[in-house]
This record gives C-alpha cells, structure tokens and sequence, in this order.
C-alpha cells in the first residue's frame, strides 16, 4: 500500500517550542514535531542532538521548561510513562527497560493485567494467552511462562516492541528498536511498522543507521545541539545531504577521517589462543591477534562472539585449550587478572555492564587504571588531565568532567567506557559492538580513535553484526558460526564474502 501524501494525513500529535535544561546544559531548544497518522517519522542527530531529551519530554519520563505537547489536537503534558500510555503513546526504548526477572507474559501485561470480574483477580489464562497472541504478530513463538531475562538481548527487544503494540497507542516511539535485531528480526519488524502505518499510526523512528531510515520512512526531522535543523521528505533528502545536516559540516571531512590507517607491519602476537573453548558455550577456537593489527570478528547473534571474548577476559573459565599473552602462557581466572596482563574489555551492554552512571565521567575514565595501580592511586591533578584528554579526543559532550555519565546520551556514554580503557593503553582491546546505538559521526570519532591507536601498535579485536564495518575497519576478518570459528578472510574482503562466510555458503 502506497503512502498518502503528506498533506493528506492529519496530525496525530504536535510538538511546539519544547525546551529542557539540564543544570547548565540545554538539551533542547524550542524544537517543534509533527506526526502524522500512517506515516513513518524519522527522527536523526548525533548523539546528544537532543533525540533522547525529545523522546523523553513526548512520553512523560521528562517535564518540558516550556513548550506543550498535543495529541489528537488537545494538549497533554504526561508526568509519567503510565500516563503517556494511557494517553495513546506506546514506547520501545534503546535500552529495554524490561523485567528480566519476571515472565515474558507479566512483562507483556505488567501494569494493565486483566482481572476476573467476580474476585477481581489476575485472570491469567487470559494473560498467557494475550502474550502469545501478541508475539504472533512478530512471528515469536516463546514460552511465555519463562523469565525474560532466560532469552538473549535480542528477544527481550522483540518482546519491549510486541509490549508497546499491545496497548491501543495512537502514537508509537520506536527508540533504537533494530540496535539488537539481526536483519531477519528487522524485516520482520519492518513487516510490523507496514502493517501499523496502514491501520493509520504515527509512528516515530529512531535510528544511526541510515540504510532503514530510507527503507521504512516517509519523513525526517533532523536536530543538532539541541535545536531543529529541518523536517524533510525522504525523497529529498539524499543520504549525503542528511549526514551533512546531522553533522553540520560536508561529508567527505566525515569520511576522510579513516585515510591514516594504513595495515600493520609483521608483529608477534599479543594473544594466541590455541584450542580455547568451554563446554556447552564455544567449541575450541584458533585466534591469533598481532600487535598494531585490528581482526574482526564476525557471525550472527549466537554464533558465539561475545563468548570467545568472555573467556578471553576471564569473565568465564576456559575448560580447554591454551592462551599466551606475550608469549607467555597464562590462564585467567578473574578479569582482573586480564587487566593486569594488559587486556581490556569494553562489553555490549554498556548500562548494565560497563559504566557507572553514579560517577562522573572524570571517575568513570580513571576507573580501570586506578584498579590496576592498586593502593598507590592517582592524584586529582593527574585525574582531571588523563579525563580531559580523552574527552577531546573522543569527542565526548558533556558539559564538564564532573558531570554524572547516566546524564550523557548513550553514544557518549559509549565513548567514555571506551576512554576507561585507551587510559590504560592495553597490549589488547577487545570490542563487543562498539558502535551500536551510535550516531555516524559518533562512529567515525570512536572507530578513528581506536585505529590510530592500533596503527601505534595496540592489538583490536572488533566485534560487530555490521559486515561493512568489519571490511571497512579491520586487517582480517574471522568470522564465527554455530559457537565455532567458520574461518578467515583477507583484509580488503567484501561484504558478499562475509555474508558468504556467516551463511556457512
């Protein structure tokens, strides 16, 4: 079914003038939105444009300084998420906000649980079978009865997204829904959105990546520090044009950035793993990562990325095989013992295992060195000057290094895990989907950084589910399947010859 045009649909939902601060920090000002009913909005930036702060203040977890918010032509101004909902505004965030604790059907129903009418108690046969029918909808077939938190991260997101498609939602907040998905799962969410769109929804799209902007939208509100830069029709706006907007500056200063890598000389390696493996997560794998060379790790999720780089840091126990570190053969027992050796880890999920959001930015930096150099510390002066140093060469916004991380967005968030570990100066950082979440010209600055330093010599072990990253960024590309190292590629292979690999083809 083709859109209508523009002008044909009415608006769902206006945003005029909205405005937040944040101590010294202007998150936002006066920026207007307009939903329209059976259109797909995109909304892009950098990280902290100001997309989160607008997303909070539309669906109540935020109160605007100024400015007001109409649904269906009547002003709301929801103090709380329930009440947006209530409102008709349903939202999946980039960070699932779930309980893994509790079942996949009471996270699907949790506050809004039909009840008997005589004992006004949960009726729970009709909770299971609503969470199944709406998991349908996303072609799932899961236990209900199960914890969310049993399933990988990205079923929990498929399950946030088939929670907001249960409540009768005028409009729908898709924050980062794809940043977990594999492109199967994406089509199928794509198929969902159609499906929405035809039945006449607003929906609001968020995402850093721009071939599903262009797949699935029909307009896009661009912000940039804060403030509109425009609203455009996707079909006039090419994807250079848009970067160009987002960034504020033309493309190829964008994309020059990664000219200086250049592949590294013949190396001893900083890590040999011969064998490792661990029963019941990964069989044994060969790896092989020199010094001043940046491998890939490629394969779908699943395949066992992430588990080869837990038993390289000592997050979890190798029961065979052997690891040499420097030559040396070792075996870790703890991270802290990886640490100490010269291995870094910034992990996937960044909120729940990475930062602090408690501790400044300046905190968060030092923490990783501050451990490694034991009782003996660091001076404040030392501190303030290591922080300020990554912060300007990460590009990390943040109004200054005492400000908490959990007030950062999450691509700045993103660079400080990053900078915890580039203080260190590690023989090996390994890196568990760096970019997701993050913005392009967020990804040029953090992939740059960490191509630099592995061009003076620092060991990079890239994982990502984004083939063009992997051929773009890294010397050689091995790629995993079904928990076991499928093979090897060449620097300089195409993406046709990952996807190949990945397909077992």
């Amino acid at each position: 079914m083709t859109p209508a045009p523009s002008a044909a649909r009415p608006v769902v939902l206006q945003a005029r003038g909205l405005g937040k601060r944040f101590g010294a920090t202007l998150a936002l000002d006066g920026v207007d939105l307009a939903l329209r009913a059976g259109e797909v909005h995109a909304l892009m930036g950098q990280n902290g444009a100001g997309k989160s702060t607008l997303i909070k203040l539309l669906t109540g977890v935020e109160r605007p300084d100024r400015g007001s918010v109409e649904l269906d032509g009547r002003v709301i101004a929801p103090s709380t998420p329930m009440e947006a909902q209530r409102e008709g505004i349903g939202t999946v965030y980039q960070e699932v906000d779930l309980c893994p604790n509790l079942s996949v059907a009471e996270n699907l129903y949790a506050g809004r649980y039909p009840r008997r009418r005589r004992l006004r108690m949960i009726d729970w046969r009709q909770v299971r079978d609503g969470a199944r029918s709406l998991l349908r909808q996303l072609h799932l077939e899961l236990d209900v009865d199960a914890p969310l938190g049993s399933y990988p991260v990205a079923i929990r997101q498929m399950v946030a997204i088939a929670r907001a498609l249960g409540v009768s939602a005028r409009v729908l907040v898709l924050d980062e829904p794809t940043s977990s998905l594999d492109e199967g799962e994406v089509r199928e969410l794509f198929r969902v959105i159609a499906q929405l769109r035809e039945r006449g929804m607003a929906i609001l799209f968020v995402t850093h990546f721009l071939d599903q902007v262009y797949a699935v939208s029909d307009r896009i509100t661009v912000l940039r520090d804060g403030c509109r830069v425009g609203e455009y029709a996707v079909a006039d706006l090419p994807p250079a044009a848009l970067v160009n907007a987002m960034v504020g500056r033309d493309l190829p200063t964008v994309a020059s950035a990664d000219a200086e890598r250049a592949p590294p000389p013949d190396a001893p390696p900083a890590i040999d793993a011969q064998g490792l493996g661990c029963r019941g997560k990964l069989h044994p794998v060969d790896l092989q990562v020199r010094r001043g060379e940046m491998l890939g790790l490629g394969g779908l999720l699943g395949s066992g990325r992430t588990e080869l780089a837990r038993l390289l840091f000592g997050l979890d126990r190798a029961e065979r095989g052997e690891l040499r570190i420097g030559g040396e053969r070792v075996e870790l027992k703890h991270p802290a013992d990886a640490v100490m050796r010269g291995l870094a880890l910034c992990p996937e999920e960044r909120k729940t295992d990475g930062i602090v959001a408690e501790l400044s930015v300046r905190e968060n930096i030092v923490l990783a060195l501050q451990a490694r150099q034991g009782w003996r510390g660091m001076s404040r002066a030392r501190q303030d000057e290591l922080a300020r140093q990554l912060v300007q060469a990460l590009g990390i916004k943040a109004a200054d290094i005492e400000t908490p991380v959990g007030l950062l967005s999450g691509g700045n968030q993103q660079k400080v895990m990053l900078a915890r570990w580039l203080v260190t100066e590690p023989r090996l950082l390994i890196l568990d989907e760096p970019t997701r979440g993050i913005d392009v010209a967020a990804k040029q600055e953090l992939m740059a950084e960490v191509a630099r330093r592995a061009h003076a010599g620092m060991a990079v072990l890239f994982i990502s589910a984004e083939t063009g990253e992997l051929t773009r960024w890294c010397d050689r590309i091995a790629v995993m399947r079904e928990r076991r190292k499928a093979g090897e590629l060449p620097g300089g292979s195409t993406e046709a010859r990952v996807l190949a690999m990945i397909a077992g083809d």
